[in-house]
């Protein structure tokens, strides 16, 4: 059996710059709204005193998703056509031909991965650059990232690295889904969750 790939983000490397996100949609020539790869901007927290002085107290930090191939997807789950399938090697590809433009998946991944492609009336989302991969080549989003917080890999390797975690805030529990990406936290991971940060550019991811 093939090993199953998967996805490294760290995100204490991560800037911000979105230039994976934009390689990943020039490469597939993605229209207007549609991402296969997002940045997150997490950020939270306020002002704290200290004696007579009010000091910052934030924590903010990026988050470069895409689909996470995961181990038990619900969009697969939720798909009424089946054009929703998992290979051996663990990715999760959409049958655009079978696909009924109904959005079930979109609605059924917690990680918003699915995207509804309103031209060709289906739903898209990441292939892992399968084609890439054939030729030796990482997938572009981890090729184009100037701070190297991307790299992919099988995942059980993934997971080995040191401080690595799928359960970073404000994803959704990894024992929901089991996503094939391993998250190197950020250092004010633990105190956005006790801030209960939120996504600060939700109107474009």
């Amino acid at each position: 059996m093939a090993e199953e790939l998967g996805f490294l983000v760290d995100s204490a490397s991560c800037s911000g710059c979105k230039a994976c996100q934009a390689a990943c949609k020039d490469k597939h020539d993605l229209g207007p709204g549609i991402l296969w790869r997002r940045v997150y901007e997490v950020c939270g927290g306020g002002w704290r005193r200290e004696g007579e002085a009010w000091v910052p107290d934030v924590a903010a930090y990026n988050l470069s998703l895409a689909c996470n191939h995961c181990e038990n997807p619900l969009c697969r789950d939720a798909c009424p056509s089946g054009a929703i399938r998992k290979l051996e090697d663990g990715l999760v590809l959409i049958d655009e031909d079978k696909c009924l433009g109904c959005r079930y998946c979109e609605w059924a991944c917690p990680y918003g991965a699915p995207q509804y492609d309103p031209v060709s009336r289906v739903m898209t989302k990441c292939r892992f650059c399968l084609d890439e991969l054939d030729q030796g080549l990482p997938p572009v989003c981890v090729r184009a990232c100037p701070m190297r917080a991307l790299d992919f890999g099988p995942v059980e390797e993934l997971r080995r690295r040191p401080g690595g975690t799928a359960d970073v805030h404000p994803l959704p529990p990894s024992s929901v889904t089991k996503p094939a990406v391993v998250i190197k936290p950020h250092g004010q991971a633990d105190r956005a969750k006790a801030a209960a940060a939120l996504v600060a550019n939700r109107e474009e991811v």
